[in-house]
């Protein structure tokens, strides 16, 4: 800051800061008096700045380690945070018959690279040498499309090709951060996709409901709704007979402030989402309410021929059923994160464990498990919730619409009285009701919890307290208030 020796002298500047991991922002609103004495700094400066053609406009960049700072100021503007959005639009597609053949063909050449890239570095790694990186694979494909026996890899797009293998190269990053398990084989006819990186070779027409993709021509689709941004990459995939394009997109929103205060939210099966203000959500339970029309269709599928002709019009029946499944959870967890993100600033959730909780309980034939069957039960009532995608959806939305989502440890969340801070297993002696064995506190165990995970969720974004600190601590006046309306 030493090159600017009048910018801290002038008295009329207001500055608001803001933080960004890779850079610092500065905005302020000056005088017209002191914009003129700006304007000079920056005339006698002009070899440290990088400015546009706007006189109220200007970027200074600096070189610092460990990284680069972004200096910019708006004059006479209000103070706005931008944020960086990347979106998903997805349409389905109406492709003629030629195009569907194209973009099978294009989905199985991808497949067949995963795989031949999959098969080569499982050969290198049991004859001991080191794995290939992508730009390797890159080379191998090249050759690979020009060999005799596999020249018809040429009518798919070279890029998506690549991709594939892009996949796999992050399958295998996510596999050694403990993320994920090994890379496996992919099968046909399950997740069928293919992807387009470059964006200057797709063209957008939605005046006229359609898109240009490199090698299918313009493909007619059902547009729904407007994209918004510019567009980065698009995926072409294919579910229960039917093709369907993702238009990812990139822009900048202003940041609004956020509406509401803070929440806690308790996850349950009787109660999907129950909130710390009394606000409770029913469980939609997709799965259940299709369980009988899907055992009809899988026993209707045993009794054919395997792949037969009616074997597979069996099966595309119970892949449709599949398909309303997911997506009537998919829309019932868009509604209900969205209301709740938009009416609140601050979310507390529990960091739920889904795949340990819902673990089978088999055990193995030497030690067998108990309550099997009933165990399996509660996992599917869990799986059916959708618990992880709800956390999802909200950790994104809350982002776009200026709030946070802060995750709680769920040790004693619903065994712990929020009057008196006594923790034990018998104040809860029914999944419905919370009875204190201490002080007599009564009210509804789910809205116990949610108001003991909004506790917690204050204290560890005032001060990070630990677990045995935070049960010290006393409630704040808008959770008393909350307790006394329990």
């Amino acid at each position: 800051m030493s090159r600017w020796p009048r910018l801290m002298v002038l008295r009329p500047i207001v500055f608001a800061i803001h933080l960004h991991p890779r850079c610092l922002r500065i905005r302020a609103d000056v005088s017209e008096e002191a914009a003129q004495d700006v304007d000079r700094t920056r005339a006698e400066y002009t070899a440290a700045i990088l400015c546009d053609e706007d006189p109220m406009h200007g970027y200074a960049k600096t070189q610092c380690r460990p990284r680069r700072i972004l200096l910019s100021w708006l004059l006479d503007q209000r103070y706005r945070r931008w944020v960086k959005c990347l979106q998903a639009f997805k349409f389905e597609l109406r492709p003629n018959g030629r195009q569907r053949q194209q973009m099978r063909c294009f989905a199985g050449s991808c497949r067949y690279v995963y795989n031949k890239g999959l098969a080569l570095q499982k050969a290198r790694f049991y004859a001991g040498e080191s794995k290939l990186n992508y730009a390797g694979l890159c080379k191998l494909l090249t050759q690979w499309r020009s060999q005799t026996e596999t020249l018809w890899l040429k009518e798919a797009p070279t890029h998506s090709l690549q991709q594939a293998l892009k996949d796999l190269e992050r399958a295998y990053m996510n596999f050694f951060a403990k993320r994920a398990d090994l890379p496996r084989f992919k099968k046909k006819g399950r997740h069928e996709s293919f992807r387009y990186p470059d964006p200057m070779q797709i063209k957008l027409d939605p005046m006229n409901s359609r898109l240009f993709l490199p090698k299918l021509g313009w493909l007619r689709y059902r547009n729904s709704r407007a994209i918004l941004g510019l567009v980065k990459n698009v995926t072409v995939s294919r579910s229960c007979g039917r093709w369907f394009v993702s238009i990812q997109t990139e822009r900048e929103l202003e940041q609004p402030l956020p509406r509401g205060g803070a929440v806690g939210i308790d996850l349950g099966v009787v109660r999907f989402a129950t909130l710390s203000d009394g606000t409770f959500y029913a469980p939609l339970n997709s799965f259940k309410r299709h369980a009988a029309a899907l055992r009809k269709g899988q026993q209707a599928m045993c009794r054919k021929q395997k792949f037969s002709n009616n074997w597979r019009k069996a099966k595309e029946r119970i892949q449709r059923i599949h398909a309303r499944i997911g997506n009537a959870r998919r829309d019932y967890l868009h509604k209900t994160s969205t209301a709740i993100s938009q009416n609140h600033a601050m979310v507390c959730l529990e960091d739920l464990q889904v795949r340990n909780m819902s673990r089978s309980a088999a055990g193995t034939s030497e030690n067998p498990g108990k309550h099997v069957r009933a165990k399996a039960g509660l996992n599917r009532s869990i799986l059916d919730q959708g618990w992880f995608e709800f956390r999802r959806q909200l950790e994104y939305k809350l982002a776009w619409n200026g709030g946070s989502l802060i995750l709680v440890p769920p040790q004693n969340t619903s065994r712990r009285c929020p009057q008196c801070n006594c923790v034990s297993a018998r104040n809860r002696r029914t999944q419905e009701r919370f009875h204190c064995i201490a002080c007599g506190f009564e009210a509804n165990a789910d809205r116990v919890g949610a108001i003991n995970i909004l506790r917690a969720g204050h204290a560890r974004c005032a001060c990070g307290v630990s677990d045995s600190d935070r049960q010290q601590q006393e409630p704040t006046e808008a959770i008393q208030e909350q307790l006394r309306a329990a």
